[in-house]
This record gives C-alpha cells, sequence and structure tokens, in this order.
C-alpha cells in the first residue's frame, strides 16, 4: 500500500481529528481486522461497537481508529489515532476510490460462469514474466476482499489483473467502480448462482453488467461462440472489442486442434500471423481461456511469441480438470472445484476423450445455487451426459440420480449406481476401477466429502 499520513487521509475522507497524530503514517488498511497479525500503523474503519477490540488495538499501536462512533477519549492508549465522520460507509468507500485513481494502470477484469479463475491466473502468469502484477488469489473474489487487493497497488505496480464473481446482480457493477478495469473479459455464461439472481435472464445480465464497467475507451474480451454471450446489449459501449473463439469467426482464433501429452496444442491465428501454442490442462475450454489471456497481455503490449511461449509454462490449477493415475492404475479426472452445466459438458467432453476404448465412469453429486431452475438444469445436465456417454454413472443425492435417469430415459446404455451416503460410493469404485477405467469426479466446489473422495482415489497407494 502507498502510504499516507493521517492528515491526507483526514482530508481525503472528511474526518475530525478526536486524539492523536496528524503525522501518523499509515502503510495498510486490514479488510479483517484479525489479519496481519503483527502488523502495526493500520488504520482500522469500525462501523460497529462490538468491532471495537481494544485488546487488539492495543497490539497494533501506534495505529488508527476512523469510526462514526462516540468512544470518548481513550487516555490509556496515546499511541491511538482517532478520526470522528459523519458516515463510516461514505469515508471507507471515498477513501478506497480516491487510493484507485492515484494509478493510471491497466486494470483487467474477468468474469464468466466457467474459467474466469483459471484465465485470471494464465493473464498473471504471462505478464509477471515481464511485468510487476498485483492480482486476486485463486477463487477469493468476494466484495469483502476487495479493499485488500486494491491496497495491493502501490507506486511499482505495472498491471492489476481481478476475478470478478457474481454472487448477486451487481456484484461485477460494484467491483468495477473500484477497481475500474480497463480491460473486461466475459469467458463464458452459463447458469449458476440462481439462488441470488433469481431468473436465468438476470445471471446473464449480471454478466453483462462487464459491457457498462469497463470504461467507453477501454477493451471488452469476448468469447465468440457462446450463445448467451451474444445476447449481450453491446449498444452502451463505444470502446474496443476484441473476440476470442473456436467456431465462429473471431480476432484470436483457435484451429489445429488436438490433445497432447500435458495438455493441448493449437493454431492460433490473429493479425493475419500464426502462432504454435500449448497449454496445459485438457479440453477446448482450456484453449478459450488461453486464447481470452492471450487478447488481454497482447492489449496490454505483450508481444505474442513471448507471450505464447510463456504460457506453455503455465501450471494449470488443482481440481480443474486434474488428471490423475490413481487407485488401480485408474485415470482419474477430479473436477471438484465447480459444477454448472457448462462445466460438466467441458468434463465430459475430456472424459470421452481420454477415456476412449476404455471403461468410462462418471460420478457426480447433485449442483448447487439453482434455486427453482434446479429440476430444469439437471435435467439439462442428463442431456449432456447422454450426449457424450459413460459406461457407468454414479450418482450422490436425489437431484444427480434424476439426472442420470433422464439419461437413460434418452436412450443412454450405462449402468447406473445412485447413492446419498458417500461410503456406499468408496466400495463400488474399490471394486470397479482397474487400469483399463476412466473416472470423472464432479461436484460443486465446497463439497469437502467429494473432494477428500477424489483425494483418496488419486493416490496409488490407497
Amino acid at each position: 500500500m502507498k502510504a499516507f499520513s493521517i492528515l491526507e487521509i483526514r482530508e481525503i475522507i472528511e474526518g475530525e481529528l478526536i486524539q492523536g497524530s496528524d503525522e501518523l503514517v499509515i502503510d495498510y488498511i486490514p479488510y479483517y481486522q484479525k489479519l496481519l497479525p503483527e502488523k502495526r500503523n493500520v488504520l482500522i474503519f469500525i462501523k460497529h461497537k462490538d468491532e471495537f477490540d481494544l485488546n487488539y488495538i492495543k497490539s497494533r499501536l501506534p495505529c488508527a481508529i476512523v469510526t462514526h462512533l462516540d468512544f470518548g477519549i481513550l487516555d490509556s492508549m496515546n499511541d491511538l489515532t482517532v478520526i470522528r465522520v459523519q458516515d463510516i460507509n461514505r469515508a471507507f468507500w471515498k477513501f478506497v476510490e480516491y487510493y484507485r485513481g492515484q494509478f493510471s494502470i491497466p486494470v483487467v477484469a474477468v468474469t464468466g460462469t466457467c474459467g474466469k479463475t483459471t484465465t485470471k491466473e494464465m493473464i498473471t502468469h504471462i505478464l509477471r514474466a515481464e511485468k510487476r502484477v498485483q492480482s486476486t488469489v485463486n477463487s477469493a473474489n468476494s466484495r469483502l476482499a476487495h479493499l485488500h487487493y486494491l491496497l495491493g497497488m502501490d507506486e511499482r505496480t505495472d498491471v492489476a489483473v481481478i476475478e470478478t464473481a457474481v454472487g448477486k446482480p451487481g456484484d461485477v457493477t460494484f467491483a468495477g467502480k473500484y477497481f475500474k478495469p480497463t480491460i473486461g473479459i466475459i469467458t463464458n455464461i452459463g447458469a449458476c448462482h440462481l439462488n441470488a439472481c433469481k431468473t436465468l435472464e438476470a445471471y446473464k445480465n449480471a454478466k453483462g453488467e462487464m459491457v457498462t464497467t469497463v470504461y467507453n475507451e477501454g477493451v471488452l474480451i469476448l468469447n465468440a461462440d457462446d450463445e448467451k454471450t451474444k445476447t449481450i446489449s453491446l449498444e452502451p459501449f463505444n470502446g474496443k472489442i476484441i473476440y476470442f473463439g473456436i467456431e465462429n469467426f473471431a480476432d484470436f482464433h483457435a484451429s489445429d486442434i488436438h490433445y497432447s501429452h500435458g495438455g493441448m496444442k493449437f493454431t492460433l491465428t490473429v493479425d493475419n500471423t500464426t502462432y504454435p501454442v500449448f497449454v496445459t490442462g485438457y479440453g477446448e475450454h482450456q484453449i478459450y481461456n488461453a486464447l481470452a489471456a492471450l487478447a488481454a497481455v497482447k492489449e496490454i503490449g505483450m508481444n505474442m511469441r513471448q507471450a505464447t511461449k510463456r504460457l506453455a509454462t503455465f501450471r494449470n490449477l488443482g481440481r480443474h480438470l486434474e488428471i490423475s493415475s490413481g487407485y488401480n492404475g485408474a485415470t482419474i479426472i477430479d473436477d471438484t472445484w465447480n459444477f454448472n452445466t457448462t462445466s460438466l459438458k467441458a468434463g465430459m467432453r475430456v472424459l470421452k476423450q481420454l477415456g476412449d476404448g476404455k471403461q468410462r465412469i462418471a460420478l457426480f453429486t447433485e449442483m448447487a445455487s439453482l434455486g427453482n431452475y434446479a429440476d430444469q438444469l439437471h435435467k439439462e445436465a442428463g442431456e449432456i451426459v447422454y450426449n457424450y456417454g459413460a459406461e457407468i454413472i454414479i450418482t450422490v443425492g436425489n437431484l444427480a440420480k434424476k439426472m442420470a435417469n433422464y439419461a437413460l430415459s434418452l436412450g443412454l446404455n450405462a449402468q447406473v449406481y445412485s447413492f446419498n451416503d458417500y461410503g456406499d460410493v468408496y466400495k463400488v469404485l474399490r471394486n470397479i476401477l482397474n487400469d483399463q477405467s476412466t473416472v470423472l469426479i464432479k461436484s460443486f466446489g465446497n463439497n469437502v466429502k467429494m473432494i477428500n473422495l477424489a483425494a483418496y482415489f488419486k493416490n496409488k497407494n490407497c
């Protein structure tokens, strides 16, 4: 974080000095008080009286607090500076907005139903060959964490790359207000978080907030092959639009695609020039992620040959269609990071390719957070399973069972095991897995039981 004196901070947030010194220099603002337990010279915004932890504040001295509450004069803490404001929320976000305004750097914002974390990590990895990059960590992209990432920018930062998730409508707009992205990416739009978004149209529009989040002189990077993305209105946007794709015309186009050892090979065509590209991780979805990432880094100014060479050293994220040789020599495809129809299609494609000529096994839990669309989307999932096929299907939960049964009703010839207890799943897999088996393990991201199950069967010595 760039350092500020208390006097400078007071002028920014229009605060009154109640106690302490205007000369105290602040170089961090924790978004959660208990972070950085050894850190001092911090500024703490206190919105509620129960947030005033006297012992914690004493351990941070010298430090400062900003509040609209009246705690009186805290004489016992001479090294504590107190700033009072009329509206604590207004003061907090006024400082955040001011801080972002100190840096004129490219900021890439990535959203989408699937691929946003991987795309963000690819961009960060490629750029770090030449630049100092501030990036969101893994998929930690909540509103609460925004301040932490913003304050990670300082005078040495060349570029920022952030992931903007959609837990509910307005999340992308909210993040954009403070990060002020110059480049926005929508990887794809499927169906997720429908408990909060309520309808598929509302979810699509929530992702489409990226169009108005990027300033008109900025850049939008869009998936030319994604049907829902095509229905987003681009009328409010007057900046530059870049398309990436495989099937349709695109500025960043992939062709000559094939599976290779450890990942995918393809030919990239951009500006009438072709480049051979390798990216770790299996499936066409990984190529889409790579295309979006390469479009972003080129826009920032990176040479394409250097970028594609750097991309080849990217390590795919764990639990994102992670391939292992596991129990009894079986091939394990761990895709327990997330579960929606978009990621299911990607997973079933990889299962079909890697399991060709072997016994293909698909293990599913239910999909989560689908609200009133749960039955409809599990039915769509069953159709995806039917289209790509498997010899054995194992399900956990009633909706997952319905998904498998719908695939059977369409004509899929498969043996189905349906359970509600994970112990039964372990028993079945121990009996059927061998070196002629390929199993896709699919679940929603925070399903610890399925994550542990996948970890167990990835271990050859289990």
